[in-house]
């Protein structure tokens, strides 16, 4: 479990209220879906929401469980003590864990861990000028696994307009990458793109998340995950180059020496190893995803 969070690309949202989309998700070749108590659930359908999907739960079998997220509902609100008493019964049953949803410290994420049990991840969800203040707490804090990005919700909080590039926020999601390496947490997770129609916007908005150091993207349509696990997949001259650097090195005896007329030493290694166990990890996804084709 948490070795498929730490190297997961994309997660998807799938409202709780509609359990059948859930098979749908998790053959969308998505590495993790988010079943969704939150946003996506009127208020009046919560209770029904949390019955559906512990229902609907105990149909997948143990793989698409380990697979599989709950986005609870925000420390507050009346639906809160509910939802983390659920989210036990789910984590019991295999699901992965839960997306922490307006994340402001480490308090709530202590809460979540010691109600849930401790093979619950958590994965908080940054959406308030709050949460960043509290960014290494959050990091730090029991369980977590991988920090996301909220940052429509973050926009709205800190009272900002941004244009179509985001690049007011620049300072803000670096904020997140650091939080995450100093915790020694897996790459963060960025925000989703909400025009599901822009494949262009989808792909721009993921290539800007990996050269910020971002490793993965919320998403919340099927065709966006496609996209998504193509750009974090490196390309074939990404492997191959970073093929000939490990060679290289391995030839060297670990020393200094030259691919493709550039210098390579240690710096350079980590990155091509990096770019091989991100290519194994793609490879590993679409062979899973031909497996269950067939």
């Amino acid at each position: 479990m948490a070795d498929l969070l730490q190297h997961a690309c994309t997660f998807l949202f799938v409202p709780a209220t509609q359990p059948a989309r859930l098979g749908k998700a998790l053959a969308s070749g998505a590495d993790m879906v988010i079943a969704d108590w939150e946003d996506a659930v009127a208020p009046g359908d919560k209770d029904a929401a949390r019955a559906a999907l512990e229902q609907a739960v105990q149909a997948l079998p143990p793989a698409d469980r380990a697979r599989l997220l709950v986005r609870i509902n925000a420390q507050g609100s009346a639906w809160f003590g509910a939802d983390l008493q659920a989210l036990a019964r789910l984590a019991a049953a295999g699901v992965a864990g839960a997306m922490v949803p307006k994340a402001e410290g480490a308090g709530v994420l202590r809460q979540a861990a010691d109600a849930a049990g401790g093979g619950c991840a958590l994965v908080p969800l940054i959406e308030s000028v709050a949460g960043i203040d509290a960014l290494d707490a959050i990091a730090a804090a029991p369980q977590v696994a991988r920090l996301a990005f909220g940052h429509l919700d973050f926009q709205v909080d800190a009272g900002m307009q941004c244009a179509q590039d985001e690049g007011e926020l620049l300072p803000t999601r670096m904020a997140l990458v650091m939080a995450s390496r100093r915790a020694g947490l897996a790459q963060p997770v960025d925000g989703v793109t909400v025009d599901t129609r822009d494949a262009a916007r989808t792909e721009a908005d993921t290539r800007r998340a990996q050269r910020m150091g971002f490793g993965a993207k919320l998403c919340i349509h099927p065709a966006q995950v496609p996209l998504v696990n193509g750009v974090f997949a490196p390309s074939a001259e990404a492997v191959a180059h970073a093929q000939a650097v490990v060679q290289a090195m391995q030839a060297a005896q670990g020393g200094v020496c030259v691919v493709g007329g550039k210098m390579v030493d240690a710096p350079v290694l980590r990155l091509a190893e990096r770019t091989l166990a991100r290519h194994a990890w793609a490879c590993q996804r679409t062979s899973k995803i031909i497996a269950a084709s067939a």
